[in-house]
């Protein structure tokens, strides 16, 4: 969950139906919760077996993750306001923040509980009831994490996602004690805390991913490389595109982003025909990705073909250079202008500088060259598409 959200890897839906398919998601775990905490504290109680009450109040928490879930998605759809001019979308994101670290303490507090086995070994009794209990909660919790993370998936959710985690891993805890139980019955030989402590190891493991992840999404990490791509596509299907360069998306929420792109466009196009090109690229993305792009103009000379493969084979050739693009000749500045695109790599920028500005210079005399390096934002050869192939 650490990349850019895949909101845009099909076609968005309604963020009114996404949210409220959260929601009643949602709602599904914290009624199976409710009904397992109690049908648990009620045989708990009745047994007298404090394990089982304290799985009753672990169902709890788990009731809690949804509410965590239902209140992100419902303050992330508050409208944007003077305050924050791009909407609260990001909200989600510390929902899921939230549920991590309810698994994180989980996932700590059933170490603790192994290690203390471990240390201080005790035989358990297992009563048929209580295996029977332990039993049903561990297929409930599994079927309700199964289908609580597809549902978040399907409706790209980290939070759901997050929640359904929440609920698989706690029927491996549970699991963990029927696993022990069986090996003791079988076998006389007492692995409860051994087994709960390795069980509860991948919890805290995962966890921390789903916690990296989520404050990953805060921050701004890399569009996903099949979003850059099929968006890069798009730009470069529009009439009068001759390459796509530079994509930059900024996440504001699972269903909100904002961008910009660099398109090529031939020289000769008047101020009206380009108006009518950048728009035809903003509506085209807008209306099947939702994302608004900010267009950027390079102007490309088709005359200029054999000095564009030139200075692109020649700056290719220093190790961290991608792709060369926006090469243009300005005849009134007497320089040539262009971006070298570069991956994250290269650490001396100002050494690859004066070994592309030495290589090129010869064969430019009386020119200026001036370029500027552009980091590598997105993921895969898309990332300089051109319908004509350069």
């Amino acid at each position: 969950m650490n990349q850019f959200v895949k909101t845009h890897m099909n076609e968005i839906t309604d963020p009114a139906a996404r949210a409220r398919r959260i929601t009643r998601t949602s709602y599904v775990g914290i009624g199976a919760n409710l009904l397992l905490a109690g049908f648990k504290a009620a045989v708990g109680l009745l047994s007298n077996s404090v394990a089982i009450v304290l799985d009753a109040v672990n169902n709890l928490t788990d009731a809690l993750s949804s509410v965590l879930t239902i209140l992100g998605v419902k303050l992330a759809r508050r409208p944007p306001d003077a305050k924050h001019p791009f909407g609260y979308g990001r909200i989600e994101y510390f929902s899921a923040i939230a549920i991590a670290a309810l698994v994180l303490a989980a996932g700590a507090g059933s170490l603790v509980e192994s290690v203390k086995k471990i240390v201080h070994p005790e035989t358990p009794e297992y009563g048929t009831a209580a295996l029977v209990i332990v039993a049903v909660a561990v297929v409930a919790k599994f079927l309700l994490g199964r289908y609580v993370s597809a549902q978040g998936r399907a409706c790209n959710s980290e939070a759901l996602v997050a929640s359904g985690a929440d609920a698989s891993f706690d029927a491996l805890i549970s699991l963990s004690t029927l696993v022990g139980a069986a090996i003791l019955l079988l076998f006389k030989v007492n692995l409860d805390g051994w087994i709960g402590a390795v069980i509860s190891l991948f919890i805290l493991k995962a966890g921390l991913e789903m916690l990296l992840g989520s404050i990953d999404s805060v921050m701004g990490s890399r569009p996903d490389a099949e979003v850059s791509r099929r968006i890069h596509e798009t730009v470069a299907a529009v009439p009068g595109v001759i390459g796509a360069y530079d994509l930059v998306l900024h996440n504001y929420g699972p269903d909100s982003a904002i961008g910009s792109i660099h398109v090529e466009i031939d020289s000769g196009l008047d101020a009206p025909a380009i108006h009518r090109l950048t728009r035809a690229v903003q509506v085209a993305v807008l209306e099947k990705f939702h994302v608004f792009l900010t267009v950027g103009i390079y102007a490309s000379d088709p005359a200029r073909k054999a000095d564009r493969d030139a200075i692109e084979a020649a700056a290719r050739r220093h190790p961290g250079v991608i792709a060369i693009h926006g090469l243009f000749f300005d005849d009134a500045t007497n320089e040539v202008t262009f971006d070298v695109l570069v991956d994250f790599t290269v650490r001396d920028r100002a050494a690859l500088r004066k070994a592309i500005h030495d290589e090129l210079a010869p064969r430019f005399p009386g020119r200026k060259l001036t370029f500027a390096f552009d980091n590598d934002y997105a993921d895969g050869p898309a990332r300089t598409l051109s319908p004509q192939g350069e």
